[in-house]
């Protein structure tokens, strides 16, 4: 199964120009039917704090961007969006669309950046998101979301196999980003697939860095730098084949604090 990564340099709260560049990066990467191609967080707009000007609103252009080029390329397509909550805040979500265009899966950020604003400005999300893709269970993530691993080994309980951590992390930790996106691989005994944003927006330069690892911690593919697309074969068989010789997740226990 074919697995993309789209690395972009978002313009800063720019829908139309970052639809077209990932439009380009898309159609240039020739995607086959049926493959899992994943966009960055945020990437229509940056990492922008002001929900107000960039969520989106009843027009749903960046929503229906996605279902269209999904449905375009028969891909299944997964990417960051902003919308709004009830109360006015944002809702930092992960946004997964089927070949057929119809939304396929949707997850809620459940760990804002703090440190960054974005817990003022963002509801949390509340439960991890599991959706079927190839034979593979899918559980997206998303930037901070990483540092946790507690919600990592969650989604794994249920069923997960394939985890994607769509970022905006900045080149200051890029050292972090590496190493975590290794780890969750080898402890969840699942294949990562980490794409982060590159370029510069108003406060911070990213790096971007993305990269696919498989069950094993090993490095399929990565990026440098600039905007590109990476791209790895992974198959499930092989992973279920790789758990049954090393059933580590088996020993898994609830433990609670004291045990």
């Amino acid at each position: 199964m074919n697995i993309i990564g789209i690395q972009l340099d978002s313009v800063w709260e720019d829908k139309p120009a970052n639809h077209e560049k990932a439009r380009r990066l898309i159609e240039k990467a020739e995607p086959q039917a049926g493959s899992l191609i994943v966009l960055p967080e945020m990437f229509a707009t940056g990492f922008s704090m002001n929900v107000a000007a960039i969520h989106d609103g009843d027009s749903r252009e960046t929503q229906t961007f996605l279902s269209q080029t999904a449905a375009e390329h028969d891909i299944y397509l997964l990417a960051g969006v902003v919308t709004k909550d009830a109360n006015g805040r944002g809702r930092n979500e992960c946004v997964v669309y089927a070949p057929d265009g119809r939304e396929h899966a949707r997850y809620t950020k459940m760990q804002p950046f703090t440190l960054g604003g974005e817990s003022a400005n963002y509801v949390a999300g509340r439960d991890v998101c599991l959706f079927e893709w190839n034979g593979f269970t899918v559980a997206p993530f998303i930037c901070y979301d990483l540092r946790f691993p507690e919600i990592f080994r969650v989604a794994a309980a249920r069923g997960a196999n394939l985890m994607t951590v769509i970022a905006s992390w900045p080149v200051t930790r890029e050292d972090h980003w590496v190493s975590l996106l290794e780890a969750r691989a080898i402890e969840n005994q699942a294949c990562v697939v980490g794409v982060n944003r590159c370029g510069h927006d108003p406060k911070l330069y990213h790096s971007g860095h993305s990269r696919i690892i498989d069950y094993s911690g090993k490095v399929l593919t990565e990026a440098g730098s600039e905007e590109c697309a990476i791209g790895a074969e992974v198959s499930p068989d092989d992973l279920l084949a790789y758990r049954r010789m090393l059933p580590f997740l088996t020993d898994m226990r609830s433990l609670s604090v004291g045990d």
